[in-house]
C-alpha cells in the first residue's frame, strides 16, 4: 500500500490550504498633495448660507507724471472693485456591510473600510483642488530646450515638444515676478506642483538644486517636496488624474503648476469627517461614510501658471473674476492687478 503523502493524498481545498495571513494588504494609492495649497476663506462656515462673496480691489493707474501746477486741480481717479461668489456643495461617499459579514470575517471590517474611505476622500479633494488650479488663463508650453510659448486667453494653440528644464523654470519665475507681479508664496519663493515626468526633466538637469542644499533648520518641508530651482519649491504629484504625465508630442511633457500667494480660494462649511450610520434592520446593516460641504473655486484662480497645453476650462473676464495676468492683451487687463 502506498504511503500517505501531502501531495497525493490530500485533496485541494481548506484541509490542505487553511492558513490566512494575519496582515491585510492595501492597494497602492497616489499621494495627495494639491489640496494643502488651497487657502480657506476666513469667517465662512455654518449658518451663513451656501455662498461667500469675495471682493478684490483693482490697482489705481500710475500716471506718467503726478506734478501739479499752482492752480491745477488734483485729478481724480476712479476706484474699481470686482466680486465673485463661491458656492459650496455637499460631498460624500460610503460603504455598507452586514453585521453577519463582520461577525464571520477573519478580519475586522471597520478598519480597512475606514482606511480606504480616507484615501478616497483625499483623492477627491486633491482632484477638485487641481481642477481649480488648472483653470488659470496663463499656460506655459515648452517648445525647445530653453524656450516657452505663453498662452494667455485659455485656448490651446501650441503643442509641447520638450519636457521641463531648469531654464524653463527661470523663464516661468521671471514671468511670475515681473509680468504678472505675483507675490511669493512665502520667504520670496513660489510653489511648483509637478507630475513625476515633469520633475524628472528638471532633476536630470545638472543645475537642479537638491533640497538639502538650501533648506535651513526650522524651515517647513511640504509633503513630497523634492527640491528648489529658480526660487520655485517643487512638490512631486504622482496623482495622474490631477496632473497628467502624457502631454505634448509623444507624451514628452508632464503637467505642472507654479503659483504664489493666494492661489485658489476654498470655501468650507463642514470639514471632512468619517461618519457611522445608525444601524438598520435591527442592527443587521451598518455603514461608514465620509462627508464634507466645501468648494474650491475654479473660476477664481488668483495667480497660477499651468505648465502644459491650454487651460481646463474657460473663465469669463466679463464676469469680473480675477485673471492672473496684467495687460497681456489689449482689452483684457487683469481686474485686480
Amino acid at each position: 500500500m502506498g504511503a500517505f503523502t501531502w501531495e497525493g493524498s490530500f485533496a485541494s481545498g481548506v484541509l490542505k490550504s487553511h492558513a490566512l495571513s494575519k496582515e491585510l494588504r492595501f492597494a497602492a494609492v497616489a499621494e495627495f498633495e494639491v489640496a494643502q495649497f488651497c487657502r480657506s476663506e476666513p469667517g465662512f462656515g455654518r449658518k451663513l448660507g451656501d455662498t461667500i462673496t469675495i471682493t478684490k480691489i483693482k490697482n489705481l493707474a500710475v500716471p506718467t507724471s503726478a506734478t501739479l501746477s499752482e492752480h491745477e486741480d488734483i485729478p481724480i481717479d476712479t476706484l474699481s472693485i470686482g466680486t465673485t461668489g463661491i458656492t459650496v456643495s455637499a460631498l460624500g461617499r460610503g460603504v455598507e456591510y452586514t453585521s453577519l459579514a463582520d461577525e464571520l470575517s477573519f478580519f475586522d471590517l471597520k478598519t480597512p473600510i475606514q482606511k480606504k474611505l480616507r484615501d478616497q476622500l483625499s483623492q477627491v479633494n486633491d482632484n477638485l483642488a487641481a481642477t481649480a488650479f488648472k483653470t488659470t488663463y496663463v499656460v506655459a508650453t515648452p517648445v525647445s530646450a530653453t524656450g516657452i510659448t505663453w498662452l494667455t486667453d485659455g485656448t490651446a494653440t501650441t503643442v509641447a515638444t520638450n519636457n521641463m528644464s531648469v531654464a524653463h523654470c527661470g523663464v516661468i519665475r521671471d514671468y511670475l515676478k515681473d509680468t504678472l507681479l505675483v507675490p511669493a508664496y512665502e520667504k520670496g519663493n513660489f510653489i511648483g506642483l509637478g507630475s513625476t515626468k515633469l520633475l524628472r526633466g528638471i532633476k536630470n538637469d545638472p543645475d537642479f538644486q537638491a533640497w538639502r542644499q538650501w533648506l535651513r533648520p526650522g524651515d517647513v518641508l511640504f509633503n513630497s517636496e523634492v527640491g528648489m530651482v529658480e526660487q520655485i519649491r517643487w512638490i512631486e504629484i504622482n496623482n495622474t488624474t490631477a496632473l497628467s504625465n502624457a502631454k505634448g508630442v509623444g507624451s514628452v511633457l508632464g503637467e505642472g503648476l507654479v503659483f504664489g500667494d493666494d492661489g485658489v480660494a476654498l470655501a468650507e462649511v463642514e470639514t471632512p469627517e468619517l461618519r457611522a450610520a445608525i444601524p438598520g434592520n435591527f442592527g443587521r446593516y451598518q455603514a461608514v461614510a465620509w462627508y464634507e460641504s466645501a468648494h474650491t473655486e475654479s473660476d477664481f484662480c488668483m495667480n497660477p501658471v499651468k505648465v502644459g497645453e491650454g487651460c481646463d476650462a474657460n473663465p469669463e473676464p466679463s464676469k469680473g473674476y480675477y485673471m492672473p495676468w496684467a495687460c497681456v492683451e489689449t482689452g483684457r487687463q487683469a481686474l485686480y492687478n
